[in-house]
């Protein structure tokens, strides 16, 4: 019998939101070790955090300066800034970078020079290798990647909902509105910011917003270049977020026909797409590890061409496909 793989070394910035996801997520699997931890927060609250905000349940404790539970132990650093982390001391193979701050070509190259083999963002970030969308482009990996983005919960829900109509009823063109739980850097109560519409208070506002997902799936699906659009509307939930997405088909397609052949893009990728069959609302989809939850009673034609359709996704499902990335990559080594 031969050796056990070595588990990949991790080393995570940020432990918010997607942040904490990432380390329940990988705690519990058995090929992945976050061997180092940097956020600003003090340990005893990341670990009060990790612990209170976990759906299922999760158990860790601070021992001076490590993060240790049931199989794993991490060195907490109160650092955050690019550079700052000797991510080479703790021998990582890969820094996920969960901040949502520092996307720059700049601040990746610190990562590098301070030890990080490989950068692999949560989110969108600034001249990237390569944007690795599980389910669409996993094959275009390539080991001289060394900064990568693994897109963003709107972005990939979007590429992959797009890549399955269009491979079953044929897409020329399409919009997106991503109806879309509020983010961190939205204030609660009204404060100026550099945007006027993002200084409105997220707790009591609809707030129309630009989102990038529509420009960076014309890279991802190259075949779309020019005949896609988006926005976004923030919205006061906390998780669980809606695509809606209106499609001109190249083919007369009936709503039940739409419906069919996501059911069959679910069936043959069980794990990043699902279907609801129930009138399901946003916090049915809390806990939902899929890429997209398919909303089969959403889907509406209108005309011969137009199809209307409904997708649910939240992060944790994203934060399930950062860890598919970085086990892609491992996979090269």
């Amino acid at each position: 019998m031969g050796a056990a793989k070595p588990k990949c070394r991790v080393g995570l910035m940020g432990l918010g939101q997607i942040g904490r996801q990432i380390y329940r997520l990988a705690a519990e699997a058995g090929d992945i070790e976050i061997v180092a931890v940097a956020d600003i927060g003090r340990p005893e609250v990341l670990q009060y955090l990790l612990e209170t905000g976990a759906d299922d349940g999760f158990a860790c404790r601070v021992e001076g300066n490590y993060l240790r539970g049931e199989g794993f132990s991490s060195r907490m650093l109160q650092l955050v800034a690019p550079g700052q982390v000797p991510w080479d001391a703790f021998g990582v193979d890969c820094v996920i970078d969960a901040t949502g701050r520092y996307r720059g070509r700049a601040h990746a190259e610190l990562q590098l020079a301070a030890g990080g083999k490989r950068v692999v963002y949560a989110t969108l970030a600034e001249a990237p290798d390569r944007v690795l969308v599980t389910g669409l482009n996993d094959g275009a990996a390539a080991a001289t990647d060394r900064v990568v983005s693994a897109g963003s919960p709107t972005t990939n829900a979007f590429a992959l909902l797009l890549d399955a109509l269009d491979r079953g009823a044929g897409v020329e063109y399409a919009t997106m509105t991503s109806i879309h739980a509020y983010t961190s850097d939205q204030p609660l109560q009204d404060y100026a910011q550099g945007d006027q519409r993002r200084s409105r208070s997220a707790a009591q506002n609809i707030i129309p917003n630009a989102n990038a997902s529509a420009a960076c799936v014309e890279e991802l699906l190259p075949r779309f270049a020019g005949r896609l659009s988006g926005c976004a509307l923030n919205v006061p939930v906390q998780r669980g977020s809606l695509l809606d997405l209106n499609c001109v088909l190249r083919n007369v397609v009936d709503a039940e026909a739409v419906n069919e052949l996501m059911r069959a893009a679910a069936t043959a990728r069980p794990q990043l797409i699902a279907v609801a069959e129930d009138p399901i609302v946003s916090s049915d989809v809390i806990g939902c590890r899929q890429t997209l939850l398919f909303d089969a009673k959403g889907t509406q034609r209108a005309g011969s061409r137009m199809v209307k359709t409904l997708a649910w996704y939240e992060t944790l499902g994203h934060a399930c496909r950062v860890l598919d990335v970085v086990r892609t990559y491992a996979a090269l080594a």
